[in-house]
């Protein structure tokens, strides 16, 4: 009987024209996203550096102190007019000019500041060098010796380093588990109330038990909010792999989808039974945002926090306890998981805590489910439902 009632929800939401276009909606707005990052990438991330024939005894430490920094910059022999002409056009970003002290180079606004810092340290090793000589030194066996000078560092603890693709990831599972989760619970409150004004309920409950019905219906949306959500995060990491936007190991974006998926499950499977519950209390749509509203805030507060707290503070002792509880679990730890700060025991507690939580919840929504959901006419107050024979 279950699978049944399972059955005709699945058919009934999947052949639904909203479905549809929330899902082709959702995977296109991936792929724009997608593109959007692809063309804002696809600018030269390297300087290019004209040198004149003045300039030209800096070459070799133009390109030594810009490796030494990270700066990546491609320079280029071109005589005075011509570089200041493909300045100008925007062909060069920058033109050295002379190599003498003062160092002298020309730019179309401004300098960039990593430029700027190359040419500083230039600078500045120029006169060294200068000084050097002046004193009968050799410049070469100063700057051998301090360039093997180095730094001995000790950590007391191991770095963390925080990815900004698994950040980005983060917040777009956030983003889908939450709107799945508020959108598939939201639907199982209508589809009860929507029962139960029309009467149809009656006739249901004639041949099958109240929470029958409730859980094949709670089964039957979470199977299709299971495809959707399968639907758009796997479009959504084609996508990114794709386009390059996304350039993790596919371990690892395979990780992040199974994860989201055994949270929507977990999370669905917990707030839909709440949702069922509340729903049966009253009989007109109407009355629907009013009885869910307790429950949604619990959704929505969890999604908040995390939001708000983790691509700052992905380390948040805070937000680390509120995923560990039941009700918050579901919106903040795949967002964690995606960001790799989830320490074994951590994803175990709230794992086991939400899987005792859903039998209780299952035991609770059945009996007010099936004490209200006959009962027509004015709101059912809780204690009302919960007390009945």
């Amino acid at each position: 009987m279950i699978w049944m009632i399972a059955g005709r929800e699945i058919g009934t939401r999947l052949r639904s024209k909203a479905f549809r276009i929330a899902t082709v909606v959702s995977v296109l707005i991936l792929v724009a996203l997608g593109l959007i990052a692809k063309l804002a990438d696809n600018g030269p991330s390297y300087l290019d550096v004209g040198v004149t024939p003045a300039a030209a005894n800096l070459t070799g430490a133009l390109t030594t102190t810009a490796a030494s920094i990270n700066v990546d910059m491609h320079t280029h022999e071109v005589d005075d007019a011509t570089g200041r002409v493909q300045v100008d056009a925007g062909t060069l970003d920058a033109l050295l000019v002379t190599g003498a002290s003062p160092i002298q180079v020309v730019v179309k606004t401004e300098l960039d500041d990593g430029l700027q810092s190359v040419l500083q340290l230039v600078a500045q090793r120029s006169a060294l060098d200068q000084q050097v000589q002046a004193l009968g030194g050799d410049p070469a066996k100063v700057a051998a010796s301090i360039s093997t000078a180095t730094v001995a560092v000790t950590p007391l603890s191991p770095p963390k380093h925080n990815n900004g693709q698994q950040l980005v990831l983060g917040i777009l599972t956030s983003i889908l588990i939450y709107m799945a989760l508020l959108l598939n619970g939201q639907a199982v409150a209508q589809g009860v109330v929507e029962e139960k004004t029309s009467r149809v309920v009656e006739i249901i409950l004639a041949a099958v038990r109240p929470w029958q019905l409730m859980i094949g219906k709670v089964l039957g949306l979470g199977i299709v909010g299971l495809i959707q959500v399968a639907i758009i995060a796997l479009s959504g990491v084609a996508v990114g792999l794709a386009t390059g936007s996304l350039d993790l190991h596919i371990s690892a974006a395979v990780s992040t989808i199974v994860w989201l998926i055994i949270w929507f499950l977990l999370g669905y499977a917990a707030y839909s039974l709440a949702f069922a519950a509340v729903a049966s209390l009253v009989s007109r749509q109407e009355e629907v945002a009013a009885v869910v509203t307790p429950v949604m805030m619990l959704l929505i507060v969890g999604y908040v926090i995390g939001i708000s707290i983790l691509p700052s503070n992905p380390d948040s002792g805070f937000v680390a306890l509120l995923s560990m509880i039941p009700v918050f679990a579901p919106t903040l730890m795949p967002v964690r998981l995606a960001l790799g700060v989830v320490p074994a025991w951590q994803a175990a507690i709230a794992l086991a805590g939400i899987i005792v939580v859903i039998p209780l919840l299952l035991w609770i929504a059945s009996r007010i489910y099936s004490n209200a959901v006959l009962r027509s006419g004015a709101r059912v107050r809780l204690r009302d439902a919960w007390r009945a024979a």
